[in-house]
């Protein structure tokens, strides 16, 4: 590993001060969810005794373990595709002492090992070479936290979130100077690329946390059908959909964004006791078809001056959609979620819920103004419960032979 980071982080390597954005991306299927991976079609699956007919994909492509997704661009990735099935999102705290030269070799040194694995190729000095053959939509994102900058000596673009009245914050899941979100279609690409940058991150920074999550794997459902989370929800229906509607909402000028991690604890036993109907009230959709209570399809549009039968509003002024409602669509956020499941405690009860990724250009302007009104009248917080939170500013990418962080630091 010394020859390998003698001759990253030496002179040999270009473009230390090369500006990033010039790079070409490769072609992928965007949140719009119209193909999957390959470009999946879906099926309609008959609905069995137990349940509903869901969307299923026609046919399961060989091709999933070498697929790849650029790692090289204007923009990094992992951001707006198609989510793979599985995430580990790491988080670091520098060493101290660390500068602004340090910093700069070591992302030099995770931006070579991501950019290698990406393409299904071993890192340099990988010891365990067979695991870096299929890729399986791999992405590495990286994120910058708040001590980040203030190690590089600027002025950070993003602050931690305000204190909300519902959070249970625990240090454990909380904060970070790096993020590394690594996302894949198969947990050993996952775990094999987790190694590998934790190894050469460690002579600059500790791990402060680890959080893995899983979706839905590839054919298992169609790709355009919105993910269930433990609670059983279907989550991200709300979500901006293609370019045209993602890039005025996440991206800025630059390349850059903003991530916001939130690890949300499910009280699932407590959830497990209510009637489907309370269950639908506090969240404001049908548990089966994920309409708006206002309405009879997923995507109808929530009419919150609509009444029930009874003469009471159909939307519930307390539900989870009212209270996330947002009608300027600048003003959305990039919902990017996965379900954890942990061990059990030994009475049996779960360790399970949701590790909530958040991409928009503000954070303050976006994301807060949604939580607080959520923290301040959401009846689903009786089920849930803010475990963890830290927030990232995500620069641009890089061209190939420069680094994430290069226009930053250099």
């Amino acid at each position: 590993m010394t020859t390998r980071r003698r001759l990253l982080a030496g002179a040999g390597i270009a473009g230390l001060g090369a500006a990033a954005g010039a790079g070409a991306v490769a072609a992928l299927p965007d949140s719009s969810g119209s193909s999957g991976p390959s470009g999946r079609s879906g099926l309609s699956h008959p609905s069995g005794p137990s349940g509903p007919a869901t969307p299923v994909a026609a046919t399961t492509d060989l091709d999933t373990g070498t697929a790849t997704v650029a790692f090289h661009g204007p923009r990094q990735a992992g951001v707006s595709e198609d989510p793979p099935a599985h995430a580990a999102f790491v988080a670091f705290t520098l060493a101290a002492g660390t500068d602004r030269r340090a910093l700069g070799r070591m992302l030099r040194l995770l931006s070579d090992d991501a950019a290698r694995l990406t393409r299904g190729e071993p890192a340099l000095g990988d010891t365990d070479a067979t695991l870096a053959g299929l890729p399986a939509r791999l992405t590495v994102t990286f994120g910058f936290g708040p001590g980040l900058y203030r190690a590089a000596g600027l002025k950070s673009p993003v602050a931690d979130l305000p204190a909300f009245k519902i959070d249970r914050l625990e240090r454990r899941w909380s904060g970070g100077d790096l993020l590394l979100q690594i996302c894949a279609d198969d947990p050993l690409t996952v775990a094999h690329t987790q190694r590998m940058l934790i190894k050469d991150a460690r002579p600059f920074a500790a791990i402060r946390w680890v959080q893995q999550g899983f979706r839905r794997s590839p054919g298992v459902q169609a790709p355009e059908h919105t993910q269930r989370n433990v609670l059983g929800q279907l989550d991200g229906t709300a979500n901006p959909r293609g370019t045209a509607e993602i890039d005025p909402a996440v991206w800025n000028e630059d390349g850059s964004t903003t991530l916001v991690v939130r690890r949300i604890r499910a009280e699932i036993e407590k959830w497990d006791i209510l009637a489907v109907s309370d269950k639908e009230n506090a969240v404001g959709r049908r548990l089966e078809s994920g309409a708006p209570l206002s309405g009879q399809q997923e995507h109808d549009e929530p009419n919150f001056t609509a009444v029930d039968a009874s003469g009471l509003p159909s939307m519930p002024d307390f539900s989870h959609v009212t209270r996330a409602h947002v009608t300027d669509p600048t003003l959305k956020i990039l919902r990017r979620p996965y379900n954890y499941d942990g061990m059990p405690d030994a009475a049996g009860h779960p360790d399970a819920g949701l590790i909530f990724a958040s991409y928009q250009k503000d954070i303050a302007r976006q994301y807060v103004p949604i939580q607080q009104r959520l923290a301040d009248k959401d009846l689903l917080n009786e089920w849930i419960t803010p475990i963890g939170s830290a927030v990232f500013a995500v620069p641009p990418g890089c061209t190939d032979g420069s680094w994430i962080g290069a226009t930053l630091l250099a």
